[in-house]
């Protein structure tokens, strides 16, 4: 449970903005301080989905919903071996769980994976000063003894350089190539593997989430996955017959420095390519698109979304701050998807051409399977070609 001295009440952790904003909680998890970009998500279940999703790198996350800890953790709910976000900011003490698959405790698992909680702080006030600053620089501080130097605090917070020109996909991305085979949870079994000839798909990550893969292979798809600094040379000598581009952290331009031209190439071999978040906002660099900083960013799982191709309206689980600028699409590539919440680019298509991808993440299920069709659509395009 979060540390505090119940005597005095004396507050153990702090979160100072680089305004000079300061707010005052109770520690948990890992003592010391970190300094990112503090962002707010509204989804009400996840989190620790949320702390390992490698697109949440450089940032701490303020859950809006009050009610975190209660399912506690388990293995099987993360998204990569270890938390990714900064930090995490709740409005009560994170409760004791109780759900039949947990393995810990919130708090303890945080201890262990060394990253810190602040709880008791007005969510509904900081999730506003988000919304009408935009996503702040903060610094975070966990010590049991409650010492801090806010004014210390505040000029971290002010240096913290931000995540613009920022390429973290090289800091979350595998070292190495590996394959995938495991498939989409299911009751009773679990997650059982893939088996038989597949659909040969060679995934880029630049942070890919397990659930995205375990998506791909639930579709018939014979997952090799590449690290980001991977060229068209390496991805095209696996003879690929589709190209999955994935989600990840930082700035889209950074990373496409040295990703855009392996888009290129993969493109210019006419294979079918699909994207997911920063895998969509790659794929729209490499179209002649460009990507923009958002003020506050979507981060949530009950995100309405309009297909431009059927006008249905998806529910959708998103977790971005940088878009794709729509007005800037040449021609031959249509917008397919908008968020209605801001009129944001949500999904691009390459006219003619079995290439698209998405802002959202279709894997996280929130509709629960409003957008599974992404997977399936590409696993049809691959067959097309393959029947051709």
């Amino acid at each position: 449970m979060p540390q505090s001295d119940q005597s005095t009440g004396k507050p153990t952790a702090c979160l100072a903005l680089a305004d000079g904003t300061i707010f005052y909680g109770r520690g948990f998890g890992a003592t010391g301080q970190t300094v990112a970009e503090l962002v707010f998500n509204t989804a009400m279940t996840g989190y620790q989905e949320i702390m390992t999703d490698p697109s949440y790198a450089g940032q701490v996350v303020t859950f809006t919903f009050p009610h975190i800890g209660n399912t506690g953790v388990t293995p099987e709910d993360d998204e990569t071996s270890d938390p990714v976000a900064a930090g995490i900011v709740v409005k009560w003490d994170p409760t004791e769980p109780s759900n039949w698959r947990a393995t810990a405790e919130l708090t303890e698992w945080l201890t262990a994976k060394g990253r810190i909680g602040i709880g008791g702080l007005d969510t509904r006030r900081l999730t506003r000063a988000i919304r009408q600053q935009g996503a702040p620089h903060v610094a975070l501080a966990h010590d049991p003894e409650g010492n801090f130097d806010v004014g210390a605090l505040v000029a971290a917070a002010r240096a913290w350089r931000g995540l613009e020109g920022l390429d973290l996909a090289k800091e979350v991305t595998c070292t190495q190539s590996y394959r995938w085979d495991e498939m989409r949870w299911a009751w009773p079994q679990g997650y059982s593997k893939r088996t038989g000839e597949g659909l040969r798909v060679v995934a880029v990550d630049f942070g890919a989430k397990r659930n995205i893969l375990r998506c791909l292979a639930s579709v018939g798809c014979d997952v090799t996955v590449l690290p980001a600094t991977a060229t068209a040379e390496d991805v095209l000598a696996l003879n690929p017959e589709g190209v999955f581009l994935s989600n990840g952290p930082g700035d889209p331009a950074a990373t496409g420095a040295y990703a855009v031209g392996m888009i290129k190439g993969i493109l210019a071999a006419d294979l079918p390519i699909f994207g997911i978040c920063l895998g969509h906002q790659m794929l729209a660099l490499a179209l002649g698109g460009r990507t923009i900083k958002m003020n506050h960013g979507h981060h949530g799982a009950n995100h309405p979304v309009k297909d431009y191709d059927t006008n249905k309206v998806e529910i959708t689980s998103m977790n971005h701050g940088f878009t794709v600028d729509a007005q800037t699409l040449p021609k031959g590539v249509r917008e397919t998807h908008v968020s209605l919440f801001d009129g944001s680019n949500c999904g691009i298509a390459l006219t003619g051409k079995p290439v698209f991808s998405v802002q959202y993440h279709p894997e996280a299920s929130p509709g629960p399977q409003d957008s599974y069709y992404l997977f399936e659509r590409f696993a049809a395009a691959m067959k097309a070609r393959r029947a051709a």
